[in-house]
């Protein structure tokens, strides 16, 4: 076996860490609670979460990697008579929603049967909101699932919806009554687990910038927020409301309520990353429950100005399903997501453990628990070795070296 024949060996489907014929092979007959969903966050961006232009490229580039779930801000342009796409109250410059949405349409099912989740993050008055009810619709087609009721008892599964584009965000009529959940503060530290290495940091002066850009803009934006207010008091508009299928549950900032599950009706929630770590120390098992019937989204923090991520085992080992990603970012965290989405033939839903869904006993993660399997692992190395086929020589300048780490 020649170096060459060895180096091909270990990247081809006889090395691979999946099957890479087995296919989809998980129940996909149970409700979307039950999976674990591809999400990314800013779909939209093209680089940084300040600076970089909107586009409709990382939308389709994301459709194609097998993501789910794709975000939208939808803000009103300049004369206040058209809908643009953009990361709100920064230097980011917009793109047109008809494009975004042309490129889900087009990109939605390349890779995967099953549905595509919009969720939309709506800054607009009724005027606007009925402009994009029309679009939508004009897009999408047959393609949209329109709800048959406003209240779900459960939500429908992967295998019902297949081939559906799904609109989730807050019902207009909720609009404005609370501060969007991105723009809550969170102070809080991103837990950085040693055996992942250090991620590269975001550039303290781009944070310090995004504050000042912020602080600069916050009274012409509440001046305007308060002029949409009385527009939206006017009435909502019910084209706009009858698209949404996957209703946003407002937050009412306390994890009790937040948290409480309605047996008639299910729904989704945000947390800011922050806020999510916080809940999981005083309301793990709260958490868990709510995410057996309800859909749950973490989203990076603010400060994340560089598109880095956090470590998404943090949500998923308390049910969220929607662990939402900067795809256009890089690094481990990035990369244990994609790894995650591999699974179950890459089509974006990875069945839920059993014992997350098990409402007899409650999963605790931050308990430990008895050894069940001990895995041998044989390490055969040679790096770093000084090794001549005449004799077997170490010294001072080419000691032997025995390191190895294995992760798991």
């Amino acid at each position: 076996l020649t170096v060459e024949g060895f180096h091909r060996w270990l990247c081809s489907d006889a090395n691979a860490a999946l099957h890479p014929r087995r296919g989809v092979h998980h129940d996909m007959g149970l409700p979307l609670s039950h999976y674990f969903i591809y999400t990314g966050h800013n779909s939209y961006l093209t680089g940084n979460q300040l600076s970089s232009g909107c586009s409709e490229a990382p939308i389709a580039k994301a459709l194609r990697d097998g993501v789910r779930v794709i975000e939208l801000d939808l803000w009103p342009n300049a004369a206040k008579d058209d809908v643009e796409v953009l990361h709100g109250r920064t230097w980011t410059s917009p793109v047109d929603l008809m494009k975004c949405l042309e490129t889900v349409k087009e990109h939605a099912f390349v890779s995967s049967p099953y549905p595509v989740i919009l969720t939309l993050e709506d800054h607009l008055t009724p005027h606007l909101q009925a402009k994009v009810a029309k679009m939508v619709k004009e897009t999408f087609g047959d393609l949209l699932h329109l709800s048959e009721s406003e209240a779900m008892p459960v939500f429908p599964s992967p295998e019902d919806l297949r081939g559906k584009i799904i609109i989730s965000t807050k019902p207009p009529k909720e609009y404005l009554e609370t501060k969007s959940s991105k723009e809550e503060a969170q102070n809080g530290s991103a837990e950085e687990e040693s055996v992942w290495g250090d991620e590269i940091p975001d550039n303290k002066a781009q944070v310090a910038t995004a504050r000042q850009v912020s602080e600069k803009d916050t009274e012409r934006y509440v001046e305007e927020d308060e002029e949409m207010e009385k527009k939206v008091q006017q009435g909502v508009n019910g084209e706009y409301k009858s698209l949404i299928s996957i209703s946003l549950t407002r937050r009412k900032h306390d994890m009790d309520q937040d948290l409480k599950v309605d047996p008639e009706k299910v729904s989704r929630m945000s947390l800011g990353e922050a806020a999510y770590e916080k809940a999981t120390i005083t309301h793990g098992s709260e958490i868990i429950k709510f995410t057996q019937r309800n859909l749950l989204r973490i989203f990076p923090k603010t400060t994340r100005i560089t598109s880095s991520n956090y470590n998404p085992l943090m949500g998923w080992r308390y049910g969220a399903q929607m662990v939402a990603a900067n795809m256009q970012g890089h690094g481990r965290k990035l990369w244990l997501t994609q790894g995650m989405f591999r699974a179950n033939g890459g089509c974006g839903y990875v069945k839920k453990p059993d014992f997350l869904m098990n409402t007899d006993k409650m999963f605790d993660p931050r308990s430990k628990l008895p050894v069940k399997t001990r895995l041998k692992v044989t390490v055969y190395m040679g790096d770093g070795w000084r090794f001549d086929f005449r004799k077997t020589h170490f010294d001072k300048c080419s000691p032997p070296d025995f390191y190895a780490r294995v992760w798991v």
